[in-house]
């Protein structure tokens, strides 16, 4: 057999012992957007408008409502903030380093910041705000018209250039200089005894590195992990109404008996996404619990059991992994230690 035949054979017979993993790197440039270019100007306006409360209906709420700076961008809750009589059913993902993410939201339904920027806006148990009314709201003021001007070379005022800067200043949001990075770039008596055998765990007996991997700790894919429902959401009448609202507008049949969240199925509608949610980052996981598409987890201790018993009841992804109890805390002594980044250094605005 030809010799690169030979290592074709190889490679293919190793795909599945290696489970398609990837390998760990270092941060490095944030990718940007040739419609949307970065600019000082813009990025101010994008944050201004990131916690201005006109954009929601009721003038209560703001972007960093969900995406708190004190909270590692996130919100510190099992499922996030919602708009007044509503409650929302899913947890309030981390901003930080969302400019290396492929898909939006849990379910991924949005494939870039721009177009995630106006989900929460016109949601009707976030924001619920309508985007005719908002842009009225921006246009009456005078500072943003003349920062708009600057920023766009006129002060019309739309939802689209909203959006444009709000991405603009979500992809500054950037954890950089964690351990990880220091060791990957050859500092290795940078992570201590323990989070260096944790990150072994991670590499290799822990399996983490299957799910992720590259710049941003994610393989930009979704998975049925079967992730337990929380008793306590299931029954809330509010959680339940949400939930049915969700699978109606996504034209799913069974909308007023749903008694779960469906995840990434009510967008591709392929079954094999029911219940499959995105993989999300770890960079800077100790800092955004509770954990999971819905906060059923509040402690990273409570996650890596989760992950060693192979996941939940009936998913066929994960396998047991059989740590001790010594390497379960090793493995979370790495995650906490060495993917935790200098603090991002952050000044509020104000808002005119």
């Amino acid at each position: 057999m030809p010799i690169k035949h030979c290592l074709l054979f190889f490679i293919i017979l190793c795909l599945p012992i290696c489970g398609f993993a990837g390998r760990l790197e270092p941060l490095k440039d944030v990718p940007v957007p040739d419609q949307n270019p970065q600019t000082p100007a813009k990025i101010e306006l994008g944050k201004k408008l990131f916690f201005d409360r006109r954009l929601s209906g009721d003038g209560t709420m703001n972007c960093g409502t969900c995406h708190d700076p004190q909270q590692g961008f996130s919100d510190g809750l099992d499922i996030s903030l919602n708009y007044p009589t509503t409650r929302n059913w899913r947890n309030s993902p981390t901003l930080v380093n969302v400019a290396f993410q492929r898909h939006l939201f849990h379910d991924g339904r949005a494939s870039s910041l721009e177009e995630q920027a106006l989900f929460p806006m016109m949601s009707a148990f976030e924001m619920n705000q309508n985007l005719d009314f908002m842009e009225e709201e921006i246009r009456t003021v005078p500072e943003y018209v003349a920062e708009f001007t600057q920023v766009f070379g006129d002060g019309d005022v739309t939802r689209e250039r909203i959006s444009m800067a709000i991405a603009a200043f979500e992809r500054t949001l950037i954890s950089r200089d964690a351990p990880l990075d220091r060791f990957l770039s050859g500092d290795t008596k940078v992570l201590s005894s323990k989070a260096l055998k944790g990150y072994k765990l991670f590499t290799g007996k822990g399996k983490c590195i299957e799910c992720h991997y590259g710049v941003n700790l994610v393989d930009d894919r979704f998975h049925v992990l079967n992730v337990p429902e929380n008793p306590e959401h299931l029954k809330d009448p509010r959680i339940a109404a949400t939930r049915r609202f969700v699978a109606k507008i996504n034209h799913f049949e069974g909308y007023r008996t749903l008694a779960e969240d469906p995840g990434r199925y009510l967008i591709s509608k392929d079954q094999k996404d029911w219940k499959a949610f995105r993989t999300p980052t770890l960079r800077d996981i100790a800092k955004t619990a509770p954990y999971m598409h819905n906060g059923i987890y509040a402690t990273l201790d409570e996650v890596v059991e989760f992950f060693n018993a192979g996941g939940g009841k009936g998913t066929t992804v994960l396998n047991p992994l059989h740590l001790t109890s010594t390497e379960k805390e090793e493995l979370r002594i790495f995650l906490e230690e060495g993917l935790t980044g200098a603090p991002i250094i952050f000044v509020y605005p104000k808002i005119p």
